[in-house]
């Protein structure tokens, strides 16, 4: 059953901003029919339109290539906003800039909504949603852009429990497991969150699953699975993952230098059962 954009908002906001004025995620008023919530999840060929629809710099002189891309995001053209989003977020061929960032990336969440699960931008939307929420966690100095936690959790839960985002799911997981004063319902949504995102193949996820588990911390010790979580997050995080992240190898060294021969040996047959599950 298809999800209406009244439920959709009254489940990020609350029931009482259904009766306020509309406002775009970079708190700017907007017009009521295009007062939306991003959303997203992955899609198999996201990709690939990526790549059909926006110019690239190999195919390209920069410079031409880059008022392409404007010129399509000032069309509206999703796949240009979301590149040209990364690239001022990164400062990829242009100044870093992070509050133009979260202007690209406003434009998706505030144009793409109401999008199908299944539709072949979704993941583009769904990375917007994810990206928005990362800002709101920080902030961005001098600028209207404040941190907002909660605004953050906001962003995080609807593209985690909508669109079933992975990134959304692992983030989510952290702002519960990581209060200072989580309760322990809390920290059970933040352990659920953890897990389904683990499952879908997210490293981070993975590693920190495993180190909960291995070590025991707020959930029932299981050192073998806790080191075949972090088996696969160490080689998640070796096909190419992006930042830094060398405390998820010294995580699953450590905890193989705990581990008995057991707990290895137990580990092998859980990543086989893994593999296998995986190609089935």
């Amino acid at each position: 059953m298809r999800t209406s954009r009244r439920t959709i908002v009254a489940f990020v906001f609350g029931a009482a901003a259904l009766a306020m004025p509309a406002y775009a995620f970079d708190g700017a008023p907007v017009n009521p029919k295009d007062a939306t919530i991003p959303v997203g999840s992955p899609a198999p060929n996201a990709a690939g339109a990526l790549r059909k629809a926006v110019p690239s710099a190999a195919t390209a002189p920069e410079t031409s290539s880059l008022t392409a891309l404007q010129y399509a995001a000032e069309g509206g053209h999703y796949a240009a906003q979301w590149k040209l989003g990364r690239m001022y977020a990164n400062g990829d061929g242009v100044a870093q800039d992070d509050l133009r960032a979260f202007e690209y990336f406003s434009r998706i969440a505030n144009a793409h909504a109401e999008d199908s699960p299944s539709a072949p931008q979704a993941q583009i939307v769904a990375n917007a949603f994810v990206a928005l929420g990362r800002y709101y966690l920080s902030g961005i100095p001098n600028s209207k852009v404040k941190s907002d936690p909660e605004r953050a959790r906001e962003m995080f839960s609807y593209a985690a429990s909508y669109f079933g985002n992975a990134d959304a799911q692992y983030d989510l997981a952290r702002l519960y497991l990581k209060t200072p004063d989580a309760s322990r319902e809390d920290f059970t949504y933040g352990a659920r969150w953890l897990r389904l995102a683990a499952q879908k193949g997210q490293h981070q996820a993975q590693a920190l699953l495993g180190q909960m588990l291995f070590n025991g911390d707020r959930l029932p010790p299981q050192r073998a699975r806790g080191l075949m979580w972090l088996t696969l997050a160490r080689d998640g995080a070796r096909d190419g993952a992006s930042a830094d992240e060398s405390w998820i190898q010294e995580s699953y060294n450590r905890a193989y230098a705990k581990a008995s021969d057991d707990d290895r040996a137990m580990c092998y047959q859980m990543l086989a059962q893994w593999l296998q599950g995986r190609r089935e």
